[in-house]
């Protein structure tokens, strides 16, 4: 009877044995396959994310859009009379301003023809605060294709950003309105002149191309030759 019961007990053992071991396999199969679809899950929370990160950065409030008829060469001196304040398009001048960072008003004629050629052109009040002037200038980097500068016109807000028939205000430069704005909308390629040259044209203030046309000399010349189209920092040429 001893031995029978011992052998009993060791098939009982062996069987819990495998019970155990069937249990542990099952148990390291269900937390690989948790594993497998957490790791799975994260990474697509982490895209999801990242598509919500994109799609946002480029949602942008208080966008205005106009359809920007005619958009022709006039004389140099010739007055354009523009729908919208600042311009957001229209006939402008031949030369264009070059990109960069003024301290005083540009000519609206030549900033328009710089909008053309996919610049985006900030304006502010003369009043703003320096600390926001200061942060307006530090959007700016060589090679950029933005026009900041004072603006005496009427305008909607404190700041107000441009580019081919967009607008948007903004009332303080950390507003991520304009910061969006001015990444989407830099170097546009929906515009008459894609990569068409933002350098090499009118640097002068308006102030000094008023002076320059009072004493009946040329600003920027009727047209941009073809060397000195090439010699601007970001090439590309203007054509009509």
């Amino acid at each position: 009877m001893a031995k029978k019961k011992t052998a009993e007990e060791r098939r009982r053992r062996a069987a819990e044995m495998r019970a155990q071991r069937l249990k542990e396999e099952r148990r390291k199969k269900i937390l690989t396959i948790s594993g497998v679809s957490l790791a799975a899950a994260l990474v697509l929370g982490l895209l999801a994310f990242a598509i919500f990160m994109e799609i946002r950065s480029r949602n942008i409030s208080g966008v205005e859009e106009y359809t920007v008829g005619s958009y022709v060469h006039v004389d140099v001196g010739q007055r354009v009379d523009y729908e919208q304040s600042p311009p957001v398009g229209g006939d402008h001048w031949p030369s264009w301003q070059n990109c960069g960072v003024y301290d005083e008003t540009v000519t609206n004629e030549f900033a328009v023809h710089s909008l053309e050629h996919g610049a985006v052109w900030v304006t502010y009040r003369p009043d703003l605060p320096q600390e926001e002037v200061d942060a307006l200038s530090s959007l700016y980097s060589p090679g950029d294709y933005l026009v900041i500068s004072p603006f005496e016109g009427e305008m909607e807000a404190p700041i107000v950003a441009s580019s081919w028939g967009r607008q948007v205000t903004a009332e303080t430069a950390d507003d991520q309105n304009l910061t969006r704005f001015v990444q989407r909308y830099e170097r546009g390629r929906d515009v008459p002149e894609p990569g068409a040259a933002c350098s090499g044209a009118v640097a002068e203030t308006a102030a000094e191309v008023e002076e320059v046309l009072a004493e009946g000399e040329q600003v920027g010349g009727e047209e941009m030759s073809d060397e000195s189209a090439e010699g601007a920092e970001d090439g590309g040429t203007d054509e009509e």
